[in-house]
């Protein structure tokens, strides 16, 4: 018997599915792995999946026989196999990127490089700044400084303290009737504001090393959980290294808003945006109507040759 479902969890070769209220255990046929796909993993969070039961191995056992087409995907590079991408999540309706100040710090280039891969891969983005009620004045006016940045190119921004619910209710309205995933480095939150938002849920939360000031892993894969009302939630592990692929050199600008429209008045039309004469990208980096940041976090994938096909 063949049955459709949603791909809740993916550890290794073993999938949980979601079908008409029920989870079933599967496992893939050995094709998918040598199929063209050039991922570390074939099967992802997300994905829509048709399944055979196989009752030898339980009435909550099936193999997955067939991957829908995904609407969209975000990747990140394979720890193991630096050719090869990781897919993190399928068909996502909106990612929450997570950025702090301290305990640990989210660098410009990190936001920017998890953007620009998010508008390569057809992903809407807002950007959640958290533990709010940890810094002080001057360091508020430093999260305001950045905040400024990407809200006047565009991008929702919301500040909150993932402990306290009064603070989350403008990302729950995004939430209803959405897939949404969560993401940014180990220890900024990720955990504890869908633990607030579903208590139920209890997912463990990281602790943030004092000496490096840095997350330690407790989401090792991603999962799917169901909130409510009608909203579903993609809990990722802390990303430390986030990776674009296959893209040209000459597309980068493209997928960062606010160089995109002006592309067209450089005067050669495969300006990089360096060296080249009258070039409108850094006219505007002149004239500060695109953030000096945006632009070096532009100039260092610019030489990142991961990137590039």
């Amino acid at each position: 018997m063949i049955k459709k479902g949603i791909v809740y969890s993916s550890t290794g070769s073993h999938y949980r599915v979601k079908s008409e209220g029920q989870f079933y255990h599967c496992r893939i046929k050995g094709k998918f792995r040598i199929q063209d796909i050039k991922s570390t993993n074939p099967v992802a969070v997300g994905d829509a999946v048709s399944f055979e039961l196989s009752p030898t191995e339980g009435l909550d056992s099936g193999v997955i026989t067939h991957i829908e087409d995904r609407q969209n995907y975000i990747v990140r590079k394979s720890v193991n196999l630096s050719k090869q991408i990781h897919i993190i999540a399928a068909n996502i309706d909106q990612v929450f990127l997570m950025i702090t100040l301290k305990k640990p710090p989210t660098f410009p280039a990190f936001i920017d490089r998890f953007l620009v891969t998010a508008k390569a891969y057809e992903i809407d983005v807002v950007l959640v700044f958290n533990k709010m009620d940890l810094y002080e004045s001057k360091e508020l006016e430093e999260m305001q400084s950045l905040k400024s940045i990407y809200q006047k190119i565009g991008y929702d921004c919301h500040e909150v303290v993932a402990k306290d619910l009064n603070t989350l209710e403008g990302i729950q309205k995004l939430m209803v009737k959405k897939v949404s995933m969560f993401s940014g480095h180990s220890g900024v939150g990720k955990s504890t504001l869908v633990n607030t938002l579903s208590p139920n849920l209890q997912l463990k939360t990281a602790v943030v090393s004092q000496q490096h000031q840095q997350g330690q892993h407790t989401t090792t894969f991603a999962e799917m959980f169901d909130l409510e009302p009608q909203a579903k939630i993609i809990d990722t592990p802390g990303i430390k290294g986030f990776g674009v692929v296959d893209i040209l050199k000459e597309e980068l600008s493209g997928y960062f808003v606010e160089m995109a429209p002006l592309r067209e008045n450089c005067k050669f039309n495969n300006c990089l945006h360096t060296n080249e004469p009258h070039c409108a990208i850094k006219a505007a980096v002149e004239e500060g109507t695109i953030a000096p940041t945006r632009y070096k976090s532009y100039l260092q994938l610019l030489e990142d040759d991961a990137l590039y096909r």
